[in-house]
Parts: structure tokens; sequence; C-alpha cells
């Protein structure tokens, strides 16, 4: 490598490194906690156990569960059904409209044995504003969008630091930490080698942070696309959303009939951003810890009740299904997120050393830090 591509490669580095280092700095902090969101949910749950009752109790349909939380917001209408896997609880998400937007749902669980009230779920806890800060800075699409162009900055600072490490390595055994040199050369070689160790795991994150960033995008563009294909039929009809539904109930067996040894793991009801105007769209999975995030759509006339498609999603969606839980770690358990957070506290140290580096010698020219990755951080003085 000529002196002169080292020049580029260190400003790409640097600039790449500057400008998404306090936006990622934010991601790590708030991303630290979100990988126990379960743990801490569970931890900040003040809500009462559901009641025991004898094993086999049988549940009730759907569509009285349905009934009931209907019952309980008057004047509203069901836009989404999903289902706790460890315990027998249905959560119903309520709006006065099926175009409601996120503000207007109300989301309550019920007791599926007895139809009993369980409780509201509240959307206003500090996990939530974790959450909400660390997708989109309270800032909805837009919000999304620029922390994707610094997840992509960000993959520009990985690839640059790897160009980089073999020449600064060249006279240097790795892991070498020289702390009997001055401050900034030890903090250049902890940076080094803290970035070789995250390497892999920054990558995979920053990637799939990057492509969670584009969920907005990528399901209305299955929507355009794969589910307007289907639903075309319908469409020309020009058909309202219909007011009066066929069996949720049936439609939950009918989808699981059609897809054997799958799991039900949330339903869209009709004129909903997760189906069409005229169907139930019931989302299965399956049953291991891949197949769980792939979720494929079975589209259920909600006038008739009869099967329309099975189709899974196409490739860029999915792709979207299985960057979510591996973002958090959570296709492992409790040793997986262990794991994930002491890379992350890594990564903190990453980018933190970086800053300090750039500023300590932030008045140095392009050449001058070329050559220090030339030679490895041997001629540098000592400070």
């Amino acid at each position: 490598m000529t002196g002169r591509t080292i020049r580029g490669w260190v400003v790409v580095h640097s600039w790449s490194s500057l400008v998404c280092t306090a936006f990622l700095l934010m991601l790590c902090v708030t991303g630290l906690p979100l990988i126990f969101h379960h743990e801490i949910d569970e931890l900040l749950d003040d809500q009462p156990p559901i009641a025991a009752m004898p094993a086999g109790t049988p549940l009730q349909s759907l569509d009285t569960i349905m009934a009931r939380a209907l019952a309980d917001r008057s004047g509203e209408v069901g836009l989404y059904m999903s289902f706790d896997e460890d315990r027998p609880v249905v959560n119903v998400t309520t709006g006065p409209s099926p175009d409601a937007g996120g503000a207007e749902m109300t989301l309550t669980a019920y007791d599926q044995r007895d139809g009993s009230l369980v409780g509201a779920i509240a959307q206003d806890g500090v996990m939530d504003f974790i959450l909400q800060l660390h997708t989109d800075m309270f800032a909805g699409l837009p919000g999304m969008l620029f922390l994707g162009a610094m997840g992509v900055l960000f993959l520009a600072a990985i690839v640059s630091g790897v160009v980089l490490y073999a020449p600064f390595m060249r006279k240097l055994d790795f892991g070498t930490v020289r702390t009997g040199r001055a401050r900034r050369t030890k903090w250049l070689d902890y940076h080094n080698l803290l970035g070789v160790v995250v390497l892999a795991w920054a990558s995979v994150v920053g990637l799939t942070g990057v492509i969670n960033t584009l969920a907005e995008p990528i399901i209305a563009q299955w929507r355009s696309d794969d589910l307007a294909a289907i639903t075309r039929e319908h469409d020309a009809r020009g058909l309202p959303v219909p007011t009066r539904l066929a069996s949720i109930n049936a439609a939950v067996e009918t989808a699981k009939a059609a897809v054997p040894g799958s799991r039900v793991q949330f339903v869209a009801f009709p004129g909903v951003a997760y189906s069409s105007r005229q169907h139930y769209a019931v989302f299965l999975q399956g049953d291991t810890p891949l197949t769980k995030g792939l979720l494929t759509p079975a589209l259920v006339d909600a006038r008739t009740g009869a099967l329309a498609a099975v189709r899974p999603m196409p490739w860029y969606v999915q792709a979207l299904q299985l960057s979510q839980p591996l973002h958090f770690g959570d296709y492992g358990a409790l040793p997986l997120k262990i794991l994930w957070a002491v890379l992350d506290l890594f990564t903190i140290l990453v980018l933190g050393s970086g800053l300090y580096l750039w500023f300590a010698k932030r008045h140095a020219s392009s050449e001058a830090k070329a050559r220090e990755v030339e030679s490895g951080g041997v001629l540098v003085p000592a400070e």
C-alpha cells in the first residue's frame, strides 16, 4: 500500500468515525439496557400474576376475547392480536379506526382461559423511552433514516480501520499494548486491540442496525409489491374495509392448518399496516430460534373466512426479520446477551479512545498520521 493510499484511508477513517461517534455512543449506551429488555421488563412489571387454574383449562375463543376487548373500548375496532409465549394471555390492540396512528392505539392483555382482564399494557415506561431514543430519537422516520446514515458511516469506519490495521501492526506482535510509552501511544494500542476484538460483532450489529432503520420503507415496499399482488382481485372491486368480520378463531385455525407445525405470533386485522383492506393477515412463526424470527403471513378473507394465500416474505423482509433479534442478541439465552453487553462496553471504549486519539492529534496533517500508521506508532515521539 502506497503512502498516498494510506493517507486516503486515514482521511476516511478519521472523518467517518468523527461524524458518527456521538450518535454511536448514544446507541451503545441506550442499546445496553435494551439487550436485557425482557429481564428488565419482568423486574419492572407491577401487574399481578394471572390466576392459577387447573392444568388443561380450556381456552376461550378469540372472538370472545375480542368481543370483551371491544366492550371495554366502546366505539373502537380491533387492530391486532398477539399472544404471550409462556402464558395463556392474548394482547389486543384497538383503535378508533383501522388506520389509527400509534398514539391512538390501546394495548390490553386478557387471560384466554376465562377472558378476565390482565391489564392495560403501558407503552410510556423507561424502557419504551430508551427504545424510542435508540430507534428514531423521537423524530419518526427521518430520525430512523438519520441513524441509518450514521450506521453507514460506522461501517465505513470499521472497513477503513481494518485496512489501516495491517500496515500499522506490521512491526508489532498481535495484542501489543505499549504501556511504557506515551499515553496517546498506549491508548492507540488499546484502540486497535479492542477494535479487532469487537470487529465481527460491531460489523454485524452495525449492519443489522442499518437494516432496522429501513423497517418502514421495507414494509411499505412489501405492501405495495407482494401484498398488493396477492390482494389485487379484492382491491379491483373497490370494496371498503368490512365491518362484519368472519370468525377470528376460525381464521387462525385455517392459517395454522395451511402451515403445519407453525405457531401464530400475531393477527393483523383488515385495513391495518400489516394487512390488506379485506383480509386477516395471520403471521406464523417456526419453533426454532432461526425460524421463529422468519414470519410467514397467511391471508384469510375477512368476509368469508376462506384461505386466500400463504406466501413467504420476500428476501428483503426476511433480512429485516432476521436482523431485528440479531441486533439485540435475542437468538440466544442470557449467556449470549451477556456477551453482547461486554462487546457493547468494549465498543464504547473503542469509540471513546478514538475520540481521544483524534483530539490529541487534531492539528496533525494527514501525512503525519499516515507516517504513524506506516511505522506502527514507533516514530511517534513520547509525550
